[in-house]
C-alpha cells in the first residue's frame, strides 16, 4: 500500500506564511511613503499655531490699547513683536513668539511670500509647502494666512 500526500503540512505551511511576512514587512515602506502626509500635517498645525500666537499677541495689544494703531510695538516675554492694528506685523514678528524647531519648520522672510515655511530642500519656500502671512490692514481686516502644502 503507498500512501500518497494530499495537502500541506503544517510546518510548511508556517514557512510559507513567515516569509510572505518578511517580503511584506520589506516592500510596504516602498510603497507606503508617509513623509509626504507628515509635512502636510505639520504645516496644516503650523497654521493653528500661528492663528493662537496671534490671537493671544492681540489679547495683550488690547489690553495695552494698541488695537487701532497701524503701527505699533509690544514686548511679549524678551521679545519685541511689532504689531498692525494689535496682531502681528510680519510673520517674522509671530516667529518671535512661537516655539518653531528651526531645523524644519524656518521663517520665510522673501518678500513675495512672507510666512513660515518646511524646509523640505535646500532653501524654504512658504509658497509651496508652509504659510503665507499677511497682516491686518485696518481694525475691520484681521491678517491672513494661506497654507500651500503642493511641494511638501
Amino acid at each position: 500500500m503507498s500512501s500518497s500526500q494530499k495537502g500541506f503540512t503544517l510546518i510548511e505551511l508556517i514557512v510559507v506564511i513567515a516569509i510572505l511576512g518578511i517580503l511584506a514587512a520589506t516592500a510596504l515602506p516602498k510603497f507606503l511613503d508617509l513623509s509626504k502626509d507628515a509635512r502636510t500635517s505639520v504645516v496644516q498645525a503650523t497654521e493653528g499655531s500661528m492663528r493662537s500666537a496671534n490671537s493671544l499677541i492681540y489679547a495683550k495689544a488690547a489690553a495695552a490699547g494698541y488695537t487701532s494703531s497701524a503701527t505699533s510695538s509690544l514686548t511679549i516675554g524678551a521679545a519685541t513683536v511689532n504689531l498692525a492694528y494689535g496682531f502681528a506685523a510680519t510673520s517674522s514678528d509671530l516667529v518671535k513668539v512661537m516655539d518653531l524647531d528651526g531645523n524644519k519648520l524656518v521663517a520665510d522672510t522673501a518678500t513675495a511670500h512672507p510666512g513660515i515655511a518646511y524646509k523640505v530642500g535646500a532653501t524654504p519656500d512658504a509658497s509651496t509647502c508652509g504659510v503665507v502671512y499677511a497682516a491686518a490692514t485696518s481694525t475691520t481686516v484681521p491678517p491672513t494666512y494661506t497654507t500651500t502644502v503642493s511641494g511638501c
